[in-house]
């Protein structure tokens, strides 16, 4: 349509439906809605049919909801396009000049456009809040197979539109989009072709909207040409041949660098200005530092920039304090200037730090782009630990608040909404490992989005003198993190983030200084504290030096005075802490490490995972007299339905002011994986004290895992959440039996492969030669061998012997498990045998298995054949092995040999049993028989 042929069209319409004199939404909607097709250029709604599951976009859509009596009420989508939209229509009373006489505004004083007229009288509207609530029903009654729709509509005919979007799928947060400046659209605002657009993309290609999508490509973007720069400088070295700069002050150098970028983008510096500076650079190297440091220095002060030409404004702050510039040659200057080139707008914070933290280390630079918590996951999260109670409140302000105005007391309604305001900006988050800021960040940006409606409600009331400048700030998401370069990051994340919302909500400059330090990101260990950490020492003085896992020599140390440390008082708590697994801690943290941790946390068990301690903590701190805090919610490793991690969520659930799970996911996918990694599995847990029902997540499906967007399709159960995240009978309660003691045992777990050899290998290490070896050569099964075709293979199985007596008895044997147990090196040459052990048990007895199960040996005595399964595995399976056969630690064996208790093992009672008192393990589908849970 010529562009004058459009604005004739817009134009009619628009006094078409601006004559109206309101309460005729039933009449008019269909009309209306139609009309507002063809001006856009979609397809007109098609007529419905009697099958419901097949009107994918039409009016009048069939929803059905269950009535607690159980029946079912029928209810009507005003209109629906599967994929889209759900859209409620109303009709009010147009706005007149009444609206103004209330404001006591004289005639010089009042707007004279409609559309500014109608924009500055838009008073508390009860209709519009009460259809979007509305909308939002019949949006999560929609068949799961249409998901949630990534748009609500709310359609005030003839008068205005207002758009709320969630493109996660979860149908969590429906939040005004694109931001609260932006989100209603008045009927004059149809002459812009980009509003016209935008509604044409909600209509026919909603997710291209998702701003997500853009940020993540232009922030992967930016952190390869850092990883580039970052790779350059970490590259120098002095005439020693040690790094020439230390990395820390590389990665604040760049950060300073991004930032500028960043500034120039939002026009607290002249658009353009930074790259300027930089192209003049990558032509003459020899200025970069001199300009690029005495810009910085303007801009943590205020003033003069030589480079600009202009005074700067102050941003002070702590990322400016150092001003350090490193010299870089033509090259790197140019990657910084097409980093610069970015539209620093569009970057995604939510994302960016997890990126930026890879392109500054050299071990993580080689996933770059590709290994990132997908944002969504992130958000489910936070949503239900943190936005739901908040928006919980804030639909009870709301109702006060209309209470009030509707009794004609306004005063009263913008006291009782200003109060929440208030409550908003004193709330306090705590990540207690906070890493780069994901969680902290999409706190902040999903509390601005309630804080949006909050004061488009003060705003609808008549209140015009909120400043809006007293609203939520960086300072109240506070982090613990171990890592001085990621809390960095963190703060910067925060900052972008913030002045991003800032500059699509508020029109004008923030006040100076722009940043503050409000040191609420502690670099600290967030579950050890200690008076002292001293370096371990010989007698003489020298350092005590142990192997790590890659066998190197490293320093070893006392902890003095282990404690668990206090962490900031906080209102909620969201975090994803280290995953790192019980049986690894020792290995990872090193043995002072994992002791002083332990005599930290003496509640704990030692086979605890790593992030147990912070959600032990956390619970800790829920039911502590006078705490602030109301909720917790941890992403953890989806082995918390385990017997070792569940102990302590049944210890908190019992406890005599005990705690409840609100919000469960079992088994999550996580981490978008790289081409060598395995996919990672998780559990998200969100705890409230005092006893209450909670909602169950489970996943239903999943795609996409490998892409920036996946897939995840879950039901909920809701319910009493039990200790082992499931909703129903309680199997967590259950005791043993004591008939069933010592009758079931994992297997033997070697800790050394060279125990293992082909039945030709112990012929040359003297089976059939050397008597009496027959009795410590025996058949071996692991899980692959009882699931599918057994290997064939023997194991040294030296249990009973002393060194010396398989020295001289065994002479072949001795040096083949000296070669390949006790000194054994991996594929690149570097030790990994029992001498490097971190456990003194097992380097000193290196010729026997680590775990020689003496209790399954004695259990075993005089048996012909004894019943095994393997403890992980997709289908529950019980056979019999021939007592001869020594069992591999994954499988789990018990004593007898009567062929009725096989039969009662394979039932399907007991393999119900076991896969609810199992939990889970791996993609899903992988039930785990834990004997003390599932036997005994």
């Amino acid at each position: 349509m010529p562009k004058s042929e459009s604005s004739a069209a817009v134009s009619a319409f628009i006094s078409r439906w601006s004559q109206g004199e309101g309460g005729q939404e039933r009449a008019n909607y269909s009309l209306f809605l139609t009309e507002l097709c063809d001006l856009i250029g979609v397809d007109r709604p098609d007529p419905a049919t009697a099958d419901a599951s097949q009107n994918a976009y039409c009016f009048e859509r069939g929803v059905s909801f269950p009535n607690p009596d159980g029946t079912i009420s029928n209810r009507r989508i005003d209109l629906y396009r599967r994929g889209s939209f759900v859209l409620e229509a109303k009709q009010s009373r147009k706005p007149g000049t009444e609206k103004f006489n209330e404001l006591k505004l004289g005639p010089a004083q009042m707007p004279a456009p409609t559309a500014q007229r109608d924009r500055f009288s838009r008073r508390w509207d009860v209709l519009m809040v009460n259809a979007r609530s509305q909308a939002k029903e019949y949006a999560s009654a929609l068949p799961p197979a249409d998901g949630w729709p990534p748009f609500i509509i709310v359609c005030d005919i003839g008068y205005c539109i207002e758009l709320f979007a969630d493109f996660t799928g979860q149908g969590k947060n429906y939040a005004q989009f694109p931001d609260r400046k932006s989100f209603r659209i008045f009927m004059d605002d149809l002459h812009d072709e980009n509003i016209r657009e935008r509604l044409r993309l909600i209509w026919n290609d909603p997710h291209k909207l998702d701003p997500a999508k853009q940020s993540a490509r232009v922030t992967r973007e930016v952190a390869a040409r850092v990883a580039s720069v970052s790779k350059y400088l970490e590259a120098l070295r002095d005439a020693t041949g040690r790094p020439l700069y230390d990395p820390e002050q590389v990665a604040l150098f760049l950060m300073r660098c991004l930032f500028t970028m960043f500034a120039e983008d939002i026009e607290l510096l002249p658009r353009g200005s930074f790259r300027n500076v930089l192209d003049k650079c990558r032509k003459e190297p020899k200025l970069f530092q001199r300009l690029v440091s005495q810009l910085w220095e303007a801009m943590d002060t205020g003033g003069f920039a030589y480079a600009l030409e202009i005074d700067v404004m102050r941003f002070n702050g702590k990322l400016f304090k150092d001003r350090r510039v490193f010299d870089l040659p033509a090259e790197e200057i140019g990657e910084l200037f097409e980093a610069a080139r970015a539209d620093w707008r569009q970057v995604e914070p939510a994302i960016f730090g997890t990126l930026l933290e890879q392109a500054l280390d050299a071990n993580e630079r080689r996933k770059l782009g590709a290994h990132y918590t997908p944002r969504a996951y992130v958000e489910q999260v936070v949503e239900a630990t943190l936005i739901k109670p908040l928006r919980d409140e804030w639909d009870n302000v709301c109702t006060t608040a209309e209470e009030w105005r509707t009794a004609g007391d306004e005063k009263a309604a913008i006291k009782h909404v200003t109060a929440f305001q208030k409550k908003l900006r004193e709330t306090i988050v705590l990540d207690p490992a906070c890493g780069t800021g994901n969680f902290l960040y999409v706190s902040l940006e999903l509390m601005k989005r309630v804080e949006g409606e909050v004061l488009d409600a003060l705003a609808s009331l008549g209140e015009q003198m909120f400043n809006e400048v007293d609203s939520i700030t960086p300072r109240q998401f506070v982090g613990i993190e171990i890592n001085p370069r990621a809390a960095a990051i963190t703060e910067l994340v925060l900052w972008i983030g913030y002045l991003q919302w800032w500059f699509r909500t508020h029109s004008g400059k923030p006040d100076q200084p722009i940043m503050q330090d409000y040191g609420t990101i502690h670099v600290k260990d967030a579950v050890l504290a200690f008076i002292a950490k001293e370096l371990r020492r010989e007698d003489n003085g020298k350092p005590v030096t142990a192997q790590d896992a890659q066998g190197r020599a490293v320093e070893t140390y006392v902890y003095r005075g282990p404690k668990c440390p206090e962490w900031p008082a906080a209102d909620y708590i969201v975090g994803n802490p280290p995953f790192v697994g019980g049986k690894d801690i020792r290995a990872r943290m090193g043995d002072d490490y994992a002791e002083a941790l332990w005599a930290a946390h003496p509640k704990m068990n030692d086979s605890a995972d790593f992030v147990m301690y912070w959600w032990d903590r956390a619970a800790e701190l829920l039911t502590r007299k006078g705490t602030r805090l109301k909720r917790f919610g941890f992403v953890t490793t989806n082995s918390i339905t385990q017997v070792f991690q569940r102990r302590i969520i049944e210890r908190h659930m019992r406890a005599k002011e005990p705690v409840s799970l609100v919000m469960a996911v079992a088994d999550h996918p996580w981490t978008k994986a790289t081409a060598d990694a395995a996919a990672l599995r998780i559990a998200m847990s969100v705890v409230e004290a005092g006893e209450k029902d909670g909602v169950l997540w489970e996943v239903v499906s999943e795609a996409g895992l490998e892409t920036d967007e996946p897939q995840i399709v879950l039901r909920d159960l809701k319910g009493k959440i039990n200790p082992d995240l499931s909703v129903g009978a309680d199997v967590t309660v259950t005791g043993a039996l004591l008939a069933n003691d010592f009758l079931c045992s994992p297997g033997v777990k070697l800790h050394g492969d060279g125990f293992i050899v082909k039945r030709s290998e112990a012929e040359h290490l003297g089976l059939g030669k050397r008597a009496g070896l027959e009795n410590h050569m025996r058949e071996y099964r692991n899980g692959r061998d009882l699931m599918g075709s057994a290997r064939g293979v023997l194991v040294a199985d030296l249990f009973g012997l002393s060194s010396a007596d398989l020295r001289k008895k065994f002479p072949e044997l001795y040096q083949h498990i000296v070669e390949y147990v006790k000194e054994s090196k991996d594929s690149d040459g570097r030790p990994n045998g029992r001498d490097i052990n971190s456990r003194k048990f097992y380097r000193d007895n290196w010729w026997i298995f680590g775990e020689p199960r003496k209790d399954l040996r004695a259990a075993l005595e005089g048996l012909s054949r004894y019943i095994a399964t393997v403890e992980t595995a997709k289908h529950r399976v019980f056979q019999f092995l021939d007592a001869s056969i020594l069992p591999d630690n994954m499988l789990v064996c018990t004593a007898t040999q009567d062929a009725f208790h096989l039969g009662v093992l394979s039932s399907r009672i007991h393999v119900t049993w076991s896969l609810r008192a199992g939990g889970w393990l791996g993609v899903g589908n992988d039930p785990r028989y834990t004997k003390s849970r599932c036997f005994d």
